[in-house]
Formats: structure tokens, sequence, C-alpha cells
């Protein structure tokens, strides 16, 4: 806070602000007495690395060498680059481990270095080279995956980049070399390795320029030509378009985050924003979550945060006592409940993936306060198109079904067709207890 260094961060957007709160609630301890406490400012949605696309977690990489170069301008480093010390908030990357600051002395090594390639130079290394689905891996491996088993899971080619070389390959027989002690002393060795504040920058520029010389273009989204696949046309979509924003403004409330399940690339989340809601727009298909962020960050569109989300698997609690990291029930519904958009996505649940009418009802009525959901039957050509290569075990699956299976916890507030398709749209009130 002296030495001008946390406002320089948090002037340029990159560590979350805080005020210093009431001292008398510091409390004696064998250890002694706290310093100060501090009250950060609130973040609307917490998320996780393996709920990022892929620039988002490259972003995240950027800004914590970004916090970490500039720490060292004011004489201090980062003792932890994790990347759960990022979060996104109004469309930007920021850092909010506020106490990962430590004193910057001449002849040591960076402690956070393995740390920052499990968390991002490998994650990022297997994405843009292997397959983009392997940010999951943060969902086993919650400090970052092996460095070791990065090596083993890149192609050969990589061993002839430098940057690869020397960040991940390198690095990987460093550890392994002390895997079978009774302590890994990688880490240790490197500590007591003194390096000149000269070669500690250009560590750093290594690092950072390692991290930007990754690239992933995304191709073909998934379902991202569904509108124009389907029945829908520029008047249906205008319609429809309408009947949302309709109900968001009468049915929602604007304290409450917008969930946009199945959001696709973002058009309805768009429409939520519009309105003057915060939104989270959730989809399956990583190329089209990237493709929802790259805008969200061209167009600084700070109202929406896209993630990745597998309805069917969602990201459960994990770690120590499973309470490190919250799971995505928790975070939807810890408020009491919060907004859901659910467009375009039952007949992918209810006959793609088999879950009953009334198992969505429950699920929904976990999250949702409210819920907006359009209900497509099957004359629908995308639910045509999903019962063309399998048998039809749906004998429940029609309005009615729907309506009765929805209606054990929802309150029917409107309905309306939506003309020049097959769909039916809903706003529905969660039924308490």
């Amino acid at each position: 806070m002296s030495s001008g260094l946390y406002q320089k961060l948090v002037d340029e957007g990159l560590l979350i602000s805080h005020e210093e709160g009431d001292n008398r609630l510091l409390q004696k301890t064998e250890e002694g007495i706290g310093y100060k406490v501090i009250r950060p400012e609130q973040i609307p949605y917490v998320s996780y690395p393996y709920e990022w696309c892929y620039s988002q977690l490259k972003d995240a990489a950027l800004c914590t060498m970004r916090v970490q170069l500039l720490a060292l301008a004011y004489g201090m480093v980062l003792k932890d680059a994790s990347a759960y010390n990022i979060q996104f908030v109004h469309g930007r990357s920021v850092f909010i481990d506020t106490l990962s600051f430590e004193f910057y002395r001449e002849g040591d090594s960076w402690v956070a270095y393995k740390q920052f390639c499990q968390h991002f130079i490998g994650p990022l290394a297997l994405m843009a080279y292997t397959d983009v689905r392997l940010s999951q891996l943060f969902r086993v491996y919650i400090d970052g995956p092996a460095l070791d088993l990065v090596s083993e899971l890149l192609p050969t080619r990589t061993r002839f980049k430098y940057s690869m070389l020397s960040h991940i390959h390198l690095h990987a027989k460093i550890q392994a070399r002390y895997a079978d002690a009774a302590v890994d002393k990688s880490d240790e060795v490197n500590k007591n390795r003194k390096i000149s504040a000269l070669a500690f920058k250009a560590l750093m520029g290594s690092i950072e320029n390692c991290v930007k010389g990754l690239h992933w273009q995304p191709a073909k989204v998934e379902w991202g030509d569904y509108y124009a696949n389907t029945n829908y046309q520029h008047e249906s979509m205008k319609q429809k378009e309408s009947l949302v924003a309709d109900f968001l403004e009468s049915g929602a409330d604007k304290q409450l985050t917008v969930h946009d399940l199945g959001a696709n690339v973002g058009y309805f989340s768009r429409v939520a924003a519009g309105r003057g809601f915060d939104v989270v727009s959730h989809d399956i298909d990583p190329v089209a979550v990237e493709k929802n962020y790259r805008r969200v960050r061209d167009k600084q569109e700070g109202s929406i945060l896209p993630l990745s989300l597998d309805l069917t698997n969602p990201g459960g609690a994990i770690g120590w006592h499973l309470t490190e990291r919250d799971s995505f029930l928790d975070r939807c519904s810890g408020n009491g409940g919060t907004t859901v958009l659910a467009l375009a996505l039952i007949h992918h649940l209810a006959i793609s993936n088999n879950v009953p009418l009334e198992k969505l009802s429950v699920f929904f009525a976990t999250i949702a306060r409210v819920l907006i959901i359009e209900f497509v039957p099957k004359e629908d050509s995308q639910v045509k198109r999903l019962l063309a290569t399998r048998e039809d075990i749906f004998p429940d699956y029609h309005l009615a079904g729907f309506e009765k299976a929805f209606g054990q916890n929802f309150e029917f507030t409107r309905k309306a067709a939506i003309k020049g398709s097959d769909g039916t749209l809903y706003l529905l009130t969660r039924k308490e207890a």
C-alpha cells in the first residue's frame, strides 16, 4: 500500500479494490493478532479455469504476468501464480489475491514459476497443440496438470520450439529427477539457485513471450448455425427476442444475475444485457464460448461472462473437504436462486441425454427463482434431427407433458407461441415452500 503498487494495479484494472474494515474484528491467536481487516470488492459470479475458454485462460495468464512485472517495478513479486487468483469482472481478467505479494530479493528465483507453468503454460499448450477440451484436466488436477503429463501429451514438434522445450519439457525433467525423493526438492533447488536481477527480468520476459506466442483458432461451432438451419425465420427470431425481453422486464429482478444456459455464441445473452441485466452465458461447445468471449472482449461488453458448462456433468465442489471450489449449483442457488434462460435447450437434455422432464423440472427449480424456458416439440426440425438416428422412446415429450412436469415446481406466469416456429415460450416462477 505504501509503495503505491496497490493504487497502480487498481488504477489499471489489474487488481480487485478493497476498503479497510473494522480492526476491532481482529482476534488474538497463539500466533498473535492480525494486522488489518480488509473488505474486497464483491465479484458478481466466481468462475474457475475449467469453465474458461482458451482466450480467457490466456488473458488470465497475461494478467498475472502484467501484475508480476508491475510488482517488480515497485520492488515486489508474486509468491503465488494460481489461475484461481484471477476472476473475470466487467469483461476483463483481474487479480483478486491481495495477499500474494512479497518483497523482491535480488538473487532469488521466482518461487511461483512452477505453479505458473502448471496453471497456465501447460494447459494453454495442451489446448493449442493437442485438444482444446483438455482444459477439463483442471477438474482432476486442482493445482494444474503435472508437467510430466503435459510433456507426454504434447506433440513431438513442441520439443523443437524453445519456449515449450524450456518451460515444459526440460522443466518436467527437472521435476522428474526429484520424483523419488521423500520430498519434491525441485522447488527448493530452484529457490537456492541464485539469479541476478537482470536474469530475473529476462525470465519474466521469456515467460510472457511464451504465453503470447501460444495461439488457438476456433473452427466451426457445433450448434453455431442452429437458427440458420431450423425453421426460425427472421420474423420468428425478432418475435422471440421481443418476448424474451418482455418476459425479463416483467418477471425478473435486475438484482439477480441471469444465467443463459445453452447460450451458444450469446445471442439472447445480449438481449438480456441490453435490458440492464448481468449475464453468465454458458455453453457446452468450447468454440462457441471462445467466440462469445472474443466478442465480449472486443466490444467491451462488461455485463456478459461467457463460460463453458456441460449441464449433464456440471462442475462439482472440489478440493480439500470439497470446500475449496464451489459447485455450479451452489454458486447459482446460493442466494436463493437466480434468473435462468433455457432457450432451444430442453430437447437436447430430454432427448439427446435421456433426462426425464420431471428431473429437469427439479433441476431448474434448484437454481431458478425465475425461469424463461422454451419448449421445442417433436415437430421442430432440430428435434427431428435428434430423433432421426434413434428410437423415439419419449412418449411424454409433448406440450402437455412439459406443463405437467414443470407445474409441479413452478407457477406458470406467462405463455406465448413463437410465430413462424413450433416453439412455445414460458415465463415461470418457482413455487416456494
